[in-house]
């Protein structure tokens, strides 16, 4: 039987509706877990029905980015900057890409293991605020892609939010597409990273 979380994320009719979605849900990696405050959609190639040239699937399906064009509710991880682990979680229908980064948390379990991942960090804000930072926080690394976040395993699991009051704006740090409003956050959670507009962006 289909999971209901991956049913929502699978017939999403707009890379925002995923983003709503996850927004506010919860994130299990192991032992910590974490509420989503902050993500950013991203659409697919331009022969599915988000063409969006900022996302890694845009130039079509390759062994780096499967994921994305795979069964919805995946964990499709990336590094980024040859240091950082990025997460995302793909949605709409099979063979369709699209995925959601999740770009900031708050940790609501694990703090002990999290602050030895995240050593010299002092405010609990900024543990798992940007998408780099939540990686490294929860754990995360390429030995995730691909995780069935509604599978069965009991130690990477995602339950889905209703974030009914959010925010929304510009990606962070793209040169392509830099205005679209497809970045959303919680106003009421500290852990939401700063604006950055990328320096390559179009004015």
């Amino acid at each position: 039987m289909i999971d209901s979380g991956r049913e929502i994320l699978r017939v999403a009719q707009h890379p925002l509706s995923a983003a709503r979605a996850i927004l506010g849900g919860v994130l299990s990696v192991g032992t910590v877990r974490a509420r989503i405050v902050e993500v950013e959609a991203y659409g697919g190639d331009p022969s599915g029905p988000w063409p969006d040239p900022a996302s890694h699937s845009y130039r079509g399906r390759s062994p780096r980015n499967a994921v994305m064009f795979g069964e919805a509710g995946h964990l499709y991880v990336y590094r980024s900057y040859g240091m950082h682990f990025c997460a995302n979680v793909s949605y709409g229908p099979d063979g369709v890409a699209g995925g959601v980064l999740m770009r900031a948390a708050e940790i609501m379990q694990g703090h002990d293991l999290v602050a030895s991942r995240r050593p010299g960090v002092r405010r609990p804000a900024d543990v798992a605020r940007g998408p780099g930072n939540l990686g490294s926080a929860l754990g995360i690394s390429l030995a995730h892609n691909g995780f069935d976040l509604f599978g069965t395993d009991p130690g990477l699991r995602l339950e889905l939010g209703d974030a009914a009051d959010y925010r929304s704006g510009p990606r962070v740090g793209i040169a392509v597409a830099a205005d679209w409003p497809w970045r959303l956050w919680l106003p009421d959670s500290s852990a939401v990273s700063a604006y950055r507009r990328s320096p390559r962006a179009p004015d």
